[in-house]
């Protein structure tokens, strides 16, 4: 009977934990980040080689794809707008309609990823670009990023590190005549649980240690 009613507990717990971490799972919390956040050995492409006019839109270097929405003849590789604080020659420029999105495949799941990129503007533009991540068809998080002159041109570095796993993301530009890309940053971080896993599953030993306290005492008093 005894071991009748500690399997029931170990198996109530279990089953709790299991949908705990499986809610918790469900969600991703995605943060800024710096360039300075990702561990030594993350990939970084710099898109040195290739020639200028190299066209973007089904392009592969070390395994990650770019495509973008509006097709060939937009978006290229170029020197242009020339080094910036995070951007310098060869690198990713739109020759044609800015605005489409950059979707970029990744050759593997990753938590971390970034650019740096300048817009033809020289003020402060809100929301300069945004990163959405997916993983598969599911859209995990999304960020957006304010751009300041960089030292001339508007732009900076757009850092994002999710709780969850991507493969893919997609990039799109604020309104401007044209846009530049470079110095793509992928990793994955070590792995922290989020507080309220930690949370549930504190909660969930106490009320495992508590269900044993009262089983215990019942016992003796038999």
């Amino acid at each position: 009977m005894r071991n009748t009613r500690h399997a029931k507990l170990i198996m109530a717990f279990s089953l709790f934990l299991g949908i705990a971490l499986w809610t918790s799972s469900a969600r991703a919390d995605v943060v800024a980040i710096g360039p300075g956040a990702f561990p030594p050995g993350s990939t970084l492409i710099t898109f040195t080689g290739l020639a200028n006019g190299t066209e973007v839109n089904g392009l592969s270097v070390g395994g990650v794809t770019f495509s973008y929405s509006l097709g060939n003849g937009h978006v290229v590789i170029d020197g242009g707008p020339g080094t910036t604080n995070n951007v310098g020659p060869p690198n990713i420029v739109s020759i044609g309609n800015p605005s489409g999105i950059l979707t970029i495949t990744l050759a593997s799941s990753s938590t971390m990823f970034g650019y740096g990129y300048a817009l033809l503007n020289q003020i402060a533009v809100a929301n300069a670009t945004t990163i959405t991540l997916f993983s598969g068809v599911t859209n995990v998080g999304s960020l957006s990023y304010n751009g300041v002159p960089d030292p001339t041109f508007t732009g900076g570095f757009a850092g994002i590190q999710s709780t969850l796993a991507f493969d893919r993301v997609q990039v799109i530009f604020a309104a401007a005549p044209a846009f530049a890309l470079d110095n793509i940053r992928i990793a994955t971080a070590a792995p922290v649980p989020e507080p309220t896993t930690m949370l549930l599953f504190g909660t969930g030993l106490a009320f495992m240690a508590a269900k044993i306290r009262k089983r215990n005492k019942a016992i003796k008093s038999e």
